[in-house]
């Protein structure tokens, strides 16, 4: 019987006689193959990219080693393809912080909200010109400690509702897809309601709420934006506490987020509490469940939370590059 790998190392070298002088790629490519649908994108990817790379080293895991793991020796590597969801990515990009190394988040898993968030292309081949072209910028990282364990985040973290969403749309998200967590959401409509305190960077608050989360990039599925803008390189976090009766009573707040896709709708309805901090601090009565980027360690309340300045560097596209360095622009000239 053939015993699997924990697993799998495959690289290649690539050498042209073409290349005429331009410098050519090293890159490291970290692959989960529990992620998503597998549709072969990666391979495609993979042979577009390779005519610019002079070396492709691929590492593979079925989920049963830790990531980190598959990093060793990334610092030789001119940028990490990080291939998987969004919970993939995060943990990546939370062993690579302030490294700057390169990272491109690679579409591969069910909602890819970090992708989407960034403006990234799904193609295959555009990938690979943005991998080619490398336009980068640094990102905020959010980072939470819970039982003495750190996880790090890239879009956002909570705690009650968001996380029983999420950990009821893992058994149907590979066949689901985005639908998965709308499913999940109608299935549990009356979800309890807990008292939390929070200290927001010294402020102490209490409210009783179905939830709060810290956001760093704002989109979700569907296109819904949680807040009105999207500042994941400003050196805070969205707080919002989710302060509805149930799960009815934010259908107004996703109505706000649905018409605020040009930006011209700000307001919220009165079911989210929207407040703004670089260190957070949750504890919940009865405790609550928490949730990063989609995944759900199955650890509760309490739990801390923190930003670390500009400290993961995602590859962008023309499109991504422009739209967060114009807001650096914006926030500089402002202040």
């Amino acid at each position: 019987m053939r015993v699997k790998p924990r697993y799998t190392k495959y690289c290649q070298m690539y050498f042209s006689k073409y290349a005429r002088g331009m410098v050519l790629l090293k890159l490291l490519v970290v692959n989960n193959l529990q992620a998503g649908v597998e549709d072969g994108a990666l391979f495609d990817y993979l042979r577009f990219i390779s005519k610019d790379a002079q070396e492709i080293c691929l590492r593979n895991t079925d989920g049963s080693c830790d990531l980190r793991e598959l990093l060793q020796g990334a610092e030789r590597f001119d940028a990490v393809v990080a291939s998987g969801g969004d919970g993939t990515i995060a943990t990546i990009s939370h062993a690579l912080a302030d490294t700057k190394i390169p990272i491109l988040p690679f579409p591969a898993g069910t909602a890819n909200l970090l992708a989407d968030n960034l403006n990234s292309p799904i193609e295959p081949f555009a990938l690979a010109q943005i991998t080619k072209n490398m336009k980068t910028l640094d990102f905020d990282l959010g980072e939470i400690v819970v039982q003495g364990k750190r996880f790090g985040f890239g879009i956002m973290a909570g705690a009650g509702y968001d996380a029983t969403i999420m950990h009821g749309a893992k058994r149907s998200k590979q066949l689901l897809g985005a639908l998965a967590y709308f499913q999940a959401a109608v299935q549990n409509p009356l979800p309890k309601r807990s008292h939390i305190s929070l200290d927001i960077d010294g402020t102490h608050i209490e409210r009783e709420a179905l939830g709060v989360l810290l956001v760093n990039f704002s989109k979700i599925q569907f296109d819904i934006t949680l807040v009105h803008e999207n500042l994941p390189r400003d050196g805070s976090l969205d707080v919002i506490i989710l302060k509805a009766e149930n799960a009815f009573g934010l259908i107004p707040a996703l109505i706000a987020g649905i018409l605020d896709r040009d930006g011209e709708f700000p307001s919220r309805s009165d079911g989210l509490e929207i407040l703004r901090g670089r260190n957070v601090t949750v504890h919940a009565e009865p405790p609550l469940q928490i949730q990063y980027d989609g995944e759900v360690p199955g650890l509760t309340t309490p739990f801390s939370a923190h930003v670390r300045d500009k400290a993961v560097r995602y590859i962008l596209s023309q499109r991504g590059w422009e739209q967060f360095s114009e807001k650096e622009a914006t926030k500089s000239n402002c202040s």
